[in-house]
């Protein structure tokens, strides 16, 4: 199954009424019809793959598992999974035998219990009150009868694209902590604590030595994948690494996936996607994203659309295109294909820049997540207290918990898959594995935990990730890349110097290097959209009355910013007066 919703029975008219704008949400949606399924206290709606997939929900007498995403356990897909999870204690996992990004629900020996993937990167929403849990925001907030905004949710989502740690846009909501097991009781719930540590030394092995242990875990993960989609899988391929190891890793496991290229003509990725196949025999398909513009009449029905297939805030609010992102997201699960993904594969590089030294909390916030310039924002921002609510997020996220001070460098090193990944990321691979299942290998949280041990020597100018695809493809490493050399040896001279350059600008430097483009003059990126007055227009109010408490929109002139802003006043428009304030 895709798609989980729970509600609970207090006895009020509240769970009749939740159910069903529920039901409403995830039709919306694109997902076929719901079975509904009661348990003490509570009452459950699971949905499957909209596009297909492995079995998801499985029934023992009263003993019952239902799972939204894609659970591998014991290398095991669908009912052989599922058996497998009735068969363990929700609070003493095995994560040994379990990979994938998933929420499941399981109901054992008369007790019931929620939890998520390793990372909590499969998103299941609770509203503060205990009430709600699902899988889709919108069937959340539909589901609630009164919504506000969160100003800091608010500003994480327009400044760093999503909010961070348990948090969202709206104070009733959060997502459920990779740290907790929810027992759903008749009477209502009972949160408890449970620990995911990930590694916290540096490996001092030769190269060599390492290489060959960090290829067994994603093979086991990319290849059970395999075992049970065969050549049945759609894969990107770009002018980078990250996804070039991805079908390195496809191809040692025996399969040829449908690969697929997105960029303008002439785009370094096109060319050097296209290039690769040609010299190494198989295709790439390529899509011009921008090649058709609809007429400003059509925008309103496509933005609607584009808002309930991306469950109302998509990464980087991008809502506001041609229709290509949705055709594109349902040609890559069409017909139930195994959909692959080179997300996080910067757990192999040294993704903040950072040299091999110890920082606060603090200090990753402001090198990170301070992406910000105060004057697009209103008096409700407080530049101090938004950096100051990150840093605690980040002492919180790393495991074991840290003392007051600074951070040593393996704690630095987690903050990226648990924070940085699991928000951008795992909002990725909740809209994507809604379709059919969905694979980012680079963040199984065996694969992140074999990098957490790379010396970060290793990590710099993308040493050890190359070398990496090198041994397990050397003809993929041989083809040139948009970094401007290939992967058989040493990064160039020029790319190694980039990244110096970047490792020893200070903090503080950092903190500020964001408002000095913004006044080099107006800022775009690859998500681009159709912002222009004569379509946005037509789909929000122009003087943003939810987003003007918060925002300056006159003084925006980031387009990323804007629209990702632009997003939320859609979603306050469409929430209407269940919205306070």
């Amino acid at each position: 199954m895709s798609g989980l919703f729970l509600a609970r029975n207090d006895g009020s008219d509240f769970t009749a009424g939740a159910l069903e704008a529920a039901r409403r949400a995830f039709a919306a949606q694109g997902f076929p019809a719901p079975t509904r399924h009661a348990l003490p206290g509570w009452s459950l709606l699971h949905f499957p793959y909209i596009t297909g997939g492995p079995e998801g929900v499985l029934a023992r007498g009263d003993d019952l598992v239902a799972v939204a995403g894609t659970p591998v356990i014991d290398g095991k897909f669908g009912t052989a999974a599922l058996e497998a999870l009735l068969g363990m204690d929700p609070l003493t996992l095995d994560w040994r035998r379990i990979g994938g990004q998933f929420v499941a629900l399981v109901r054992r020996q008369g007790r019931a219990f929620l939890f998520g993937d390793y990372f909590s990167a499969f998103q299941l929403f609770c509203d503060t009150g205990d009430r709600v849990f699902s899988t889709s925001l919108l069937a959340a907030t539909d589901a609630m009868p009164r919504l506000s905004f969160d100003p800091q949710g608010v500003y994480e989502l327009a400044f760093n694209v999503m909010p961070i740690g348990d948090d969202t846009v709206f104070a009733e909501l959060k997502t459920l902590s990779p740290f907790a097991v929810i027992e759903l009781t008749e009477r209502g719930i009972v949160r408890h604590r449970v620990e995911k540590p990930l590694p916290t030394a540096p490996s001092r092995e030769p190269l060599a030595e390492q290489i060959a242990r960090h290829r067994a875990p994603l093979a086991a993960i990319v290849g059970a994948h395999v075992a049970q989609f065969g050549d049945h899988v759609r894969s990107p391929l770009s002018g980078g690494l990250d996804s070039r190891l991805v079908l390195a890793a496809l191809r040692e496991a025996g399969c040829r996936p449908e690969l697929y290229v997105y960029g303008l003509p002439g785009d370094d990725d096109v060319e050097i996607a296209q290039a690769m196949g040609k010299a190494c025999g198989f295709d790439v398909t390529w899509t011009d994203k921008y090649a058709e513009t609809p007429p400003p009449d059509a925008f309103p029905d496509l933005v609607t659309r584009n808002f309930h297939q991306f469950d109302g805030l998509p990464t980087f609010g991008n809502i506001f295109d041609n229709g290509a992102h949705g055709k594109a997201q349902l040609a890559r699960h069409a017909g139930g294909a195994l959909a692959v993904s080179g997300g996080c594969g910067e757990i192999y590089r040294n993704f903040f820049y950072l040299p091999d030294r110890r920082f606060t909390a603090h200090d990753i916030a402001r090198t990170f997540f301070a992406r910000f310039t105060p004057k697009d924002a209103t008096e409700a921002f407080d530049a101090r207290a938004f950096l100051d609510g990150i840093a605690a997020r980040i002492r919180t996220a790393v495991e074991p918990p840290p003392a007051a001070g600074r951070l040593d460098r393996a704690r630095i090193e987690q903050i990226y898959p648990r924070i940085r990944c699991r928000a951008l990321f795992g909002r990725e691979i909740s809209l994507e594995g809604r379709y059919s299942p969905y694979l980012m290998p680079f963040l199984d949280h065996q694969v992140v935990a074999q990098a957490m041990t790379i010396p970060l020597a290793f990590k710099h100018a993308g040493r050890f990730e190359a070398a990496l695809l090198n041994a397990i493809d050397p003809q993929l490493a041989a083809q040139p890349s948009a970094y401007g050399h290939d992967f058989t040896g040493l990064p160039s001279r020029k790319h190694r110097f980039g990244e110096w350059s970047t490792r020893i600008r200070p903090v503080w430097v950092r903190q500020h290097t964001y408002a000095l483009r913004r006044r080099m003059g107006p800022m775009g990126d690859e998500h681009g959209g159709l912002l222009s007055p004569d379509y946005m227009n037509r789909v929000i109010d122009p003087e943003f009355p939810a987003m003007r408490r918060f925002f300056r929109m006159d003084a925006i002139t980031d387009s990323g910013l804007w629209r990702r802003i632009a997003n939320l006043e859609y979603l306050a428009a469409k929430l209407g007066s269940k919205l306070a304030g």
